[in-house]
């Protein structure tokens, strides 16, 4: 993959720059600022980039506005934040603007290197990858879709694990269930939620969307 990685702190962003190349990605360009940030996302439009938040000049949350202004001009360019805090206002404008290929980590959360990699090549590929507590934050604050009291139980449970971005496989993993009976409960969660098959939009991606009440009712 060519990945741009956006973060001012040196010893950070040099140790995700190695770490990447070791697992034979290529990093096609750093940025330290806001605004080199959002030039390199123009000049390069990587398969996916990693941004931080929080990032020169103001340190509040220039990272992200570039990446929100990236996604305007380039929809469904794939971004990866990775920060020490959930910014609420706009984790939910960079879920909601219709687009695949999201994601959002805490640094704190992320345990290992396999981990990390895993997310980014899914935000690469179009899906989402949610930080637990990010995922909790925006439930907090958001109006639950009415469809999803059409839900059971087990498919909350899976639609969930869904918004943290975890496969099926993993989510057998986690629930003790066969990949048979996630598929299955899969797939009848999106009918419920009205989500047809087709190739106009991502089916994970929407159901992700109504679960954190960021889709229409």
């Amino acid at each position: 993959m060519r990945i741009l990685v956006a973060e001012d702190l040196y010893l950070l962003r040099d140790g995700m720059v190695r770490l990447l190349e070791a697992y034979g990605h290529e990093v096609v360009a750093t940025a330290t600022t806001g605004p080199e940030t959002l030039d390199g996302l123009r000049k390069w439009r990587p398969d996916v980039s990693v941004i931080d938040v929080r990032m020169p000049p103001t340190q509040t949350d220039e990272g992200l506005k570039a990446a929100l202004a990236a996604r305007r001009e380039v929809p469904g360019l794939p971004v990866l934040i990775l920060s020490q805090h959930v910014e609420q206002l706009y984790a939910r404008e960079l879920l909601t603007d219709g687009a695949s290929g999201v994601g959002y980590l805490l640094k704190e959360s992320v345990f290992e290197a396999d981990q990390f990699i895993d997310a980014l090549e899914r935000v690469a590929a179009g899906g989402t990858a949610l930080d637990p507590a990010v995922v909790a934050k925006l439930l907090s604050s958001g109006t639950s879709s009415k469809r999803l009291d059409r839900l059971t139980e087990r498919e909350l449970s899976v639609l969930g694990l869904m918004a943290e971005g975890l496969s099926n496989q993993a989510i057998c993993q986690r629930l003790f269930i066969s990949e048979s009976a996630v598929s299955k409960y899969t797939t009848s969660l999106f009918g419920k939620l009205g989500l047809a098959d087709d190739d106009t939009s991502n089916r994970r991606v929407m159901a992700v969307l109504a679960y954190l009440g960021l889709a229409g009712s």
